[in-house]
């Protein structure tokens, strides 16, 4: 049996971006869809019930579009008005810091999708100086365009240096309405080889901007990749590629979109391991350092109720707002990680790991596998009289202290208060 298990150490080093407690320095956020639509939503889209929903969730922000062609109306009027008054009255409440999206063409104004010409540059520049001005008190964060990459993919129009030109316009306008305002760029979509992201960071764009964001999915990988862990490890390259670029390690980066449907199709995953991928990577980000920003999971709810259609199954909610199992597990995962002061990560086997945080007097520790075909067994090596053992939305008593417990994606949730520190024993069970 002994050599089955794996024991974990005692000592570990600390991260210097503990200053704070998390959910000080990071963001968690949902992406919603106020902002698009109209006066009523066919998405499902209510105020009231989404900032019920946030609340209930403890998420700290929400991404929303803030379309131009909606803001500006005939004659060049600027303002919130009943197309975009869901968006207002979301972003008025207090479910969060918003990020907003700067962009999308407007059908009265030429070459603007994307803006290619002075006068479309100068009418996108007066728009979104003005939808800062309207929601500077609210601390949002601005972010240009959603995926311009993407579209790249069929209109020569989306080029690298169209992005740049617009955004070296956009900025001094925006910090002028919005002086504290982050405004971060790219808003990446899948980037195969890293070819537009790498063209980015040779222009100057990096030390114009605030920081820069990136979409990450993996849905359509086969099943094996399916996981938190490979959406991280792109993530943490895509860090690196900003660092060495940019010179700086702690250059800002914002995940303002990822998340895993739950679609009877090729393409997604069981409403379970999607909520297990959520809670890993909202776990994860507690180790990770102060260049990462926040993580957006896409979507609050349900855009439809087509169960084959991918689009339509992203929510975390159901179109009808009842909770998936997602619901359930970032809530428990973000109130038992948003207070850690300093966090690491580690594997202690192959396959599984290990995510260890100190929160002032009391030390937490999250194990899970990270495979979904692989099984652990562990069990706290000395007895623990202070120690609170459960999975993730557990609805049952949790485990004895000092048994041998089964680990599987679904987070695994050690609390130890005062100076013990929790020492385990891992073996694997298939």
């Amino acid at each position: 049996m002994c050599g089955l298990c794996a024991a974990v150490g005692l000592a570990y080093p600390a991260n210097p971006q503990n200053a704070q407690p998390l959910d000080q320095r990071f963001l968690l956020g949902v992406g919603t869809h106020q902002g698009l639509g109209g006066v009523t939503s066919a998405r499902g889209y209510v105020p009231a019930t989404a900032i019920k929903q946030m609340n209930e969730l403890g998420v700290t922000s929400f991404r929303d579009d803030f379309p131009w062609s909606d803001f500006e109306l005939p004659g060049k009027r600027l303002g919130f008005n009943a197309l975009n008054g869901r968006l207002e009255t979301q972003i008025r409440s207090s479910a969060g810091i918003p990020l907003l999206i700067l962009g999308t063409g407007h059908h009265l104004v030429p070459n603007s999708d994307p803006p290619t010409t002075d006068e479309a540059r100068q009418r996108f520049v007066t728009y979104a100086a003005a939808a800062a001005q309207a929601v500077e008190a609210r601390q949002p964060i601005f972010e240009l365009w959603n995926e311009y990459n993407l579209r790249a993919r069929a209109d020569p129009q989306f080029t690298v240096d169209n992005y740049v030109t617009l955004a070296r316009s956009v900025r001094p306008a925006v910090k002028q309405a919005a002086p504290s305002a982050p405004f971060v760029v790219g808003a990446l979509g899948d980037d195969p080889g890293w070819k537009w992201t790498d063209a980015l960071l040779k222009t100057d764009l990096p030390r114009i901007a605030d920081g820069m964001s990136i979409h990450i999915y993996n849905h359509c990988l086969p099943p094996v990749g399916r996981t938190a862990t490979e959406a991280i490890e792109r993530l943490e390259n895509f860090h690196q590629r900003v660092a060495q670029a940019t010179g700086n390690p702690n250059y800002p980066i914002y995940l303002t979109e990822t998340g895993w449907p739950t679609p009877s199709a090729k393409c997604g995953v069981n409403e379970q391991l999607s909520a297990d991928n959520m809670a890993q990577i909202i776990l994860w980000a507690s180790t990770a350092g102060p260049w990462l920003k926040g993580i957006w999971l896409y979507e609050l709810k349900d855009s439809g109720t087509k169960a084959g259609e991918l689009e339509d199954n992203f929510g975390i909610y159901h179109f009808d707002n009842s909770p998936k199992p997602a619901v359930c597990s970032i809530r428990e995962s973000w109130a038992f990680i948003r207070t850690s002061l300093k966090a690491t990560r580690t594997t202690p086997m192959p396959g599984l790991v290990q995510i260890r945080s100190e929160s002032g007097s009391e030390t937490k520790v999250a194990l899970w596998s990270e495979i979904p075909s692989k099984r652990f067994e562990v069990r706290l090596k000395n007895a623990e009289p202070n120690a609170e053992i459960s999975y993730v939305c557990q609805q049952a008593p949790g485990p004895a202290s000092g048994a041998w417990t089964a680990l599987s994606t679904t987070p695994l949730l050690v609390s130890v208060k005062g100076s013990a520190v929790p020492e385990f024993e891992i073996r694997p069970s298939n």
